[in-house]
This record gives structure tokens, sequence and C-alpha cells, in this order.
């Protein structure tokens, strides 16, 4: 593939270099095609570039070449023009090629502004990106073009498309590497042993630095697959071996005597081929074609994004371990979502007023300040797993560097004494992690990194410069993050920034040893840590490392430490030690690059003991706040508990009634069931209710039945089956370690908590999934028994109804509600007692009652539907009930005052915002 991919650049190069003068007029459209076919790969350029595009100046003038998707537009010249002199307009005025180009990007239509000018006389293209209009131009000769096709890469992929592709051949570059892996597992005489897997992965990361240092120009080209493929197969494990060796020896130290093939490859160093104990087994013919063919010859790893191939290397080889973790692994765009806020854009912007500098020397000082600035950033991440973060990090601070070295050097040969004028150092980047083989694909994936972004340098300077011997790499270290001190990582006053999204384990799913790590962490004076996801731990360890210094953070993790009970277990003390929040990403759908993908819900939060401008990122918007709580809202720092009461003494919501019942002996009985014993003791007819568990209450299933035998005479209970029942329940009761339950004992012919009302009431599921706009809640007989999945309100008003029904209420639970998973948890206790209530007017509350009573009616049109079906599906489906509901909205709204006089209405995070200000009120006057 590569190998095809070179021939037919050489080509290129070859039939375009010619010493005649090559005609613009004729010869553009067929230049322009060819470049895309042959050097670009774009299989139909027809569908890709338009040429002669109509811009109306004085006169109609045109556009020689315009890509649309990538906005490029190309103003190209014959062979023998200068682009550096002016030229005579059809308009007697003189323009260079550059001035043209951006006379027709002045004049075109604001959809066709153009983001990129390329400027061409077919042996010279230089490039100008419109983003950095005062930067100098990226020249590339035709001649070099073999070489540096790469910067031409920019005219087909968009950014988006760039790091699509880089995850296509990354995800390629895995599935080769778990190939390989399979296929070397099934000769290990023991696969089961844990020395002889840890063996195997340290083979295939030295594996994969071969194959892609033979692509990167690290080795010599197709070195190691020459070196290998001269041997059979019965002698290659010989071979590698050998190899092995001489890559971690030092030129000096090296046998005299050794082969011309193994002399040739350099000393590698960075301890990844140090250990010579490592178990390798015999190759077979598979693994001889699988190497050298598929993941040799065949694959060009030069073009893999180490961010990305870190996370899938470790995924394919680990993906147990990763599961059991709970490791997730993040994509490069919310990696930006993390490092932009934090410092990358501030770092942008301050390069960015360098640039303007006029005066020469005060140009050229603050360059060299900025540069060593960014060569005394330290970074860590204390759950590094692949590495992703710090290797992207890295990425991104090279590339900023890159062009300050630009700058500094205008892209001319540097001469003079030769050195590296790299300052940045993949040392700045310290990582915990405690899988073992994570480590190793982390420092890995830094060095392809370094490697990578090595070349780009070399292309600004034109020099070559020295990527091997690999650093030491030693700052990522094989350990648990919340049992060791981070300090001695690196010490405190070093670091700037911690990053890094930690393992996402609910409190129910922790494993015993996570558990003691949170006590560890949280210990016996932090109330109600129990409660919180492991997460949490990150947090707080974070704070404390950074209190009194300058270091900021920012984590990604699941919402739901922004919600719930989480909230004041986790946020009141950090907040009230200091901490400020200072950027958040509300609750975004996060879906990782590994294999097995994970959907989760997640916010980013930056934080640190500093109190800077506050930005709130929703939606793909930006705001400045003023102040940013722990639910990532922009009011005043409150923490919504638990009440046993409502605030404001509105009609009383509590728990269903609980069975406690040994497994469903008194609650869970089918029609059929019901029947069978009515049919054999029909006197026990008037003992069966209808219960209603969640399920039941949602998706319309009313054959589940209750043994409802509260005010029922004991005398009368006189079937067997009935009193074998009691007995199982009373058993079960008796067996509790706690008194409450033992206790229940004495009743065992009743429900262990009894609260269903006399009258008819509302019903409240306590789950819902997240994929409803409204929680489905509805009337219910009062002879239908609700169960304590359920929350209810006796005797409940259509006002009430309409009020519970609305988007105002809706959105309030999304913002403080907990969650199990993904679903929303309804608690009394904290969404219903803490939710305020307008002062409605009498009219108000009139219209409430009316739009209310409109949703009953849509409803009952679609009487064939549950409630699941009613709020599950397309909208589109049941527009009558659609149509209610928006004028239930408007009217609640109304009475909050959350339309404006212009008809105008709030946005969700104005209405939150107002609820709680609203919330903050009622708690001060309480």
């Amino acid at each position: 593939m590569k190998n095809k991919r070179r021939t037919s650049i050489k080509e290129f190069v070859d039939y375009w270099n010619r010493t005649e003068k090559i005609s613009e007029k004729k010869y553009s459209q067929q230049f322009w095609t060819s470049l895309l076919v042959n050097v670009l790969g774009i299989e139909h350029p027809e569908q890709f570039i338009s040429f002669e595009d109509e811009v109306e100046l004085n006169n109609i003038s045109y556009i020689d070449c315009f890509i649309d998707k990538t906005k490029v537009l190309i103003e190209q010249k014959s062979s023998d023009k200068d682009l550096d002199k002016s030229i005579q307009q059809s308009d007697g005025s003189f323009l260079t090629p550059l001035e043209q180009a951006l006379r027709y990007r002045e004049y075109s239509k604001y959809s066709k502004s153009p983001r990129w000018i390329i400027v061409s006389n077919f042996k010279e293209f230089r490039i100008y990106d419109m983003e950095y209009p005062k930067a100098k131009p990226c020249i590339l000769l035709l001649k070099n073009l073999e070489k540096e096709y790469k910067k031409l890469e920019f005219i087909v992929n968009t950014e988006i498309e760039h790091i699509r592709k880089e995850e296509e051949v990354s995800k390629e570059a895995g599935n080769i590497v778990g190939l390989l892996y399979d296929a070397f597992l099934e000769q290990y005489v023991n696969k089961s042993n844990e020395n002889s897997l840890r063996s195997l992965n340290k083979l295939c990361v030295r594996l994969v630095f071969c194959l892609y240092a033979e692509d990167a120009d690290i080795f010599k080209e197709d070195q190691f697959l020459n070196y290998m493929k001269q041997y059979k197969t019965k002698d290659l494990r010989d071979a590698l071996i050998k190899l092995f060796k001489v890559l971690n020896t030092p030129d000096r130290e090296r046998d005299p005597y050794l082969n011309d093939e193994l002399k040739e490859f350099p000393y590698v160093n960075g301890g990844l081929f140090a250990d010579d104990n490592i178990e390798i087994p015999q190759f077979t013919e598979e693994i001889r074609d699988l190497l050298l063919s598929k993941a040799s010859e065949s694959f060009d790893w030069s073009s893999i994004s180490p961010t990305i191939f870190g996370a899938v290397f470790e995924s394919t080889l680990n993906q147990e371990t990763r599961r059991n973790g709970g490791m997730h692994y993040t994509s490069v765009e919310n990696i930006h979502k993390v490092i932009n806020p934090l410092f990358m854009d501030d770092l942008k912007n301050e390069f960015e007023n360098i640039k303007n500098i006029k005066t020469q020397k005060t140009f050229k000082n603050k360059l060299l300040e900025f540069q060593d600035k960014l060569a005394n950033l330290n970074f860590l991440d204390p759950a590094c797993g692949s590495g992703n973060f710090l290797t992207e990090t890295y990425l991104s601070l090279r590339k900023l560097e890159n062009e300050v070295i630009f700058e500094l050097y205008n892209g001319q040969k540097w001469f003079g004494e030769i050195q590296n004028p790299i300052k940045i150092s993949i040392n700045q980047f310290y990582g915990i992690e405690i899988n073992d083989f994570a480590v190793t694909v982390a420092k890995t994936a830094l060095w392809i990194a370094e490697s990578q972004m090595m070349k780009k340098t070399e292309d600004i300077v034109h020099l070559d410069l020295n990527f091997l011997p690999l650093e030491t790499n030693a700052s990522i270290v094989e350990n648990n993050a919340l049992q060791i001190n981070w300090e001695d990582i690196i010490p405190r006053e070093n670091l700037n920034y911690i990053i890094g999204n930690p393992p996402f384990v609910g409190k129910n799913d922790q494993s015993k040893k996570q558990k003691e790590d949170m006590y560890l962490i949280f210990g016996r004076n932090w109330n109600g840590y129990k409660e919180l996801d492991y997460v949490s731990a990150w947090y707080k360890k974070s704070a404390d490392f950074m209190k009194n210094t300058k270091i900021k953070t920012a984590l990604v993790s699941t919402n739901s430490i922004t919600q719930g009970q989480q909230v004041p277990i986790l946020w009141e003390k950090l907040i009230n030690d200091g901490i400020n929040i200072n950027f958040a990403y509300r609750t975004f759908r996060w879906d990782s690059e590994a294999n097995i993908k994970a959907h989760v819900h997640c916010v980013i939060i930056g934080f640190s003991y500093s109190n800077n401008e506050k930005k709130i990122y929703f939606d793909d918007k930006v705001t400045i706040a003023k102040n940013i709580n722990p639910y990532l809202i922009d009011t005043s720092n409150i923490f919504i508990k638990e009440r046993s009461k409502h605030i404001q003494n509105i009609q009383e919501i509590k728990m269903g009634s609980m069975p406690n019942d040994n497994k469903g002996k008194l609650s869970n009985y089918t029609t059929e069931e019901k029947n069978k014993i009515i049919k054999k003791y029909p006197e026990t007819e008037k003992f069966f209710k209808l219960f209603y568990g969640a399920e039941e209450f949602l998706n319309g299933k009313k054959n589940r039945w209750c043994l409802w035998l509260k005010d029922i005479n004991p005398k009368e209970i006189k079937a067997q089956v009935i009193i074998d029942a009691i007995k199982s329940v009373k058993e079960k009761r008796e067996s509790s370690k706690r008194p409450e339950t033992k206790n229940l004992a004495l009743s065992p012919h009743l429900f262990g908590e009894i609260r269903q009302p006399e009258t008819n009431y509302l019903i409240v599921p306590c789950h819902t999934t997240e994929n409803r706009k409204y929680i489905p809640i509805a009337y219910v007989d009062k002879n239908i028994i609700c169960g304590n999945h359920n929350t209810l309100i006796a005797d409940a008003s259509l006002y009430t109804f309409g009020i519970l029904c609305s988007s105002v209420h809706n959105l309030w639970m999304r913002t403080v509600c907990g969650r199990i998973k993904s679903d929303f948890r309804y608690s009394n206790k904290v969404v219903y007692n803490n939710f305020p209530w307008c002062s409605a007017t009498e009219e108000q509350k009139a219209k409430i009652e009316k739009t209310a009573k409109k949703i009953l009616d849509a409803r009952a049109t679609y009487s064939d539907s549950c409630l699941a079906e009613l709020y599950d599906n397309d909208s589109m489906l049941y527009p009558e009930l659609v149509k209610a509901h928006i004028e239930n909205d408007k009217a609640v709204m109304n009475a909050y005052g959350f339309i404006r006089k212009d008809k105008s209405e709030f946005s969700e995070t104005e209405i939150i915002t107002k609820l709680f200000e609203m919330y903050q009120q009622l708690t001060d006057s309480n």
C-alpha cells in the first residue's frame, strides 16, 4: 500500500518536473486533477474540485481552482512566472498572484470564502492559512513532493476528516496487533501464565515500535522487514532475539563482529528493549505472514495517531483488564474539551499577541521566552491509562512550539552550529497508571508522538535531528494513584496542570479494593462518602494536592457527581475549602474510542484555588459566568439536600408501599396464579388487588396482583396457599439482621411499609429513562396498590398534575436528581421537596388546570398505547399529546414569569438559573 503510493507520487513529480514551459491555461486542470488522484488519493476528483468559478469584480473574473469541501482557493500561474512579481490584470492594475487571490477572496460569497489560499507555478506551492493572515506561507517545491506530500493533505482533509482517517488507520493497526497477539499466544507453552502474558505484551510493544520505526525514518526504509525476511521461519525467533539485544546496546559496546544487517540498526534505549528475559515463542508460517506481509509490507505505520492508537492498542490486547478497571478512552475532540480551556486557548492567544509585535528584537526575545515557558510546563494524569491525554497534550504543545520555531527561523535553513531547536520534552508529562501494560503503551505512544513532531520540526529548519536514542521516559509510573503520594512523582511546586479521565465506577459497582481506596481518601470524617462514585476520589486527592499552589485541574467524569446527593457530599467541603470551578462542560454524551463503545453521559470540570474568569460550555455554545456552582449552573453555590417535607409545605409526596415479602410472596402474582387460587378458595378473591410497580405502571402490564390483607380479619385467612405465603414472609423477616425487619415478622401478612392512600392518587415513577422529555405521571385508582418503586401524591389536583408534567419541573428534575446508570432517579426528598413552586394567580392556576386536562384528554385518544410508548417514541406519532404538552409548558412558564413581554421564552439555562435563585430565596427565608 505504502510502496504503491510512493511510486504514484514519484511518477507525478517526474511527469511535471519538466524543463520546458508549462502553460497555466493549457495544463492547470490536468495538473490539479492528477495531483488529487495520484498524490492525495481522491478517487473522483471531478466531484471534489471546480475550475473557472465566476467572481464578480468590475468585470467577470474566474478563480482557477476551488475546493468547496475544505475551502481551498488555488491561483495557478505558468511555470515561467515568478510568484513574487506583480502581473498586469485586465483592469490595468498590477497584482502578485497572492494579491490576486486575496481580491477574489474579498469578492467571494461568504459561503465560498476560502480558509486556504495556494499560489503555484507548477514548480512551487505557496500555502497561506487565512486564519493566520500575518503568518509566512508554507513553501513546498515540486521536486520535494515525495518527502513532503503530507503538507498538501489539508487540501482533501478538514480537521475532522484528518482525525477520522487517523482513527481508521490506528484502528486497522490495532486489528493487526490483535491478530499477531492471538497467533503468538497460541505458541506459548502456558497460555495463562502471568509471566508469559507479560512477555507477550512486551513483545507486541517492541514489534510495533520496529514496524513504526521503519516507516517513520527512525530505521532505514524497510530495514526491519528486510532483516527478518532473509531468515527461514524456524530461525525467526533467534533472529528477533539477536535484534532486540542489538537495539538495546550502544554502538561502542557492540560486538565488533556483528553481521552488517544487525550492525546498521541504531541504538534505541529508553528501556524498551532492556529486558533480556522476556519469553518469545517459536514462529509459525502464519505469524511470519502476519508480521512480514500484513504488518510490514502492506501497512504504513507512520500515519497512525499515537493518541488514538495507544487506546486501540491497549483495548485490543487487554479488553478484560480495561473493563474491570473501569477505564474509558477519550476521543481527541473530547481531550481538547479538557486541555483547550485549561491552558491551550490561553497559550495560543499569548502566541498570537507576540506575533503582533513589530520590533524585531523584542519579537524574537518574546518568542524565546514563550518557548521556554512551554518547555517548563509540567502535566500530571493520575489515571493515565494508555496515555492519550498526555500524548495529545504533548502533540498540541509541540505543534505550538513548531510555530514558534517557524517564526524564529523564518522557515529558512539553519546555518551555524547544528543543535536541536526543540525544547519541549516528553519528560514534562507525568502519569500514574495501575495497569503495567497500559504504562508501557503510554510510553510508546509518547515516543511515537515525539518522532512525528520531530519530523515536522525538521521540515521547518531543514535539518536532520537525532530522534535516537530514546529518553528514558520514567515519568509514567505503575501504581495505584489513590494509594501513593503524588509528591513522589512530581513535587507540587513544579506541577502546573492535572488532567485526565479517572475510572467511571458507581458506588454499587466498586470492588472491595476500590472501597478501601475511597476510605483512604475520604476517611471517617467525610459524611456520606460511600454514596460517591469512584471518580470523586480523584477530585478530592487533586484538591488536596493543589492546596496553596497555582495548579489547575480538569477532569472528565460521569455527570452523576453533579447531580443528586453526590453534590452536597462531594462539593460542599471542597468549595468551602476554597475550590473554584473555573470552567465546565455540562452534560454531553460521550462515545469512547475503544472497540467496545462506552456510552456514558459526562461532564468536564476545570477547578483550582484561583478565582479566574469562568466559562460554561453547553450545546456548542460558551457563556461567561459569574460563578459556576456544582450543578454547573451560573448562580451561587447551592447544595440541595434531602428534605423530609416540602420547602414550601406543598402537598406531600411519599413512596409507595414496600412489600418486604421474600421474593414476591405477597406482591407478585400473575392473573393465572390469582385465578387458580380463587378457583380453589373462592373466599380469597377479596384478598387480591392489582399492584403497580414501575414496570406495570409505565408499560401497562396490569396482570400483577398482590395479597392486600390490610383490614382483613385473620380468621378469614384459611386457604393453605395463603398461609404458606405468610409463613414464608415471616421466616424471611425473622432471619434478617435488621431489627426493624425482625419487628415486621410480628405482622407477616402485611406489607412491610403501608402508604396506600384512601383516595385516587397521582403516581410519579422513581426511575425513568433519559430519553424522555417528560416523566410519565398519571392518576391511578385508589384500589390499585402502589409499590415502593413509585412515589405518589394522594388526591392531587389538576394544577399539581400540570406543574409536575411541565418542562419546568422536568428540567429541575434532570438537573438535581440522581441517576442509576443513565436513567433519572426521581427522589421525593431531593427533587420534589426542594422544587420551588411559583406564586400563581387564580387565573394562571385555572389556565394550568385547563392545559393539564388537555394532556389527559390527548392520552385518552391513544388509549391503546401505554405511558412508555406515549413518551418514548417519536413525538410525531402522538401529535395531539405533543400539542397539549406545549400548551401546558407555556401556561406553567407564564405562571413562573419565564415568558418575556415580547413572548419569547427563557432558555433552559435561564430557567434553571431562576429556579436556583428561587430556591436560594426560600432557604434564606426559612
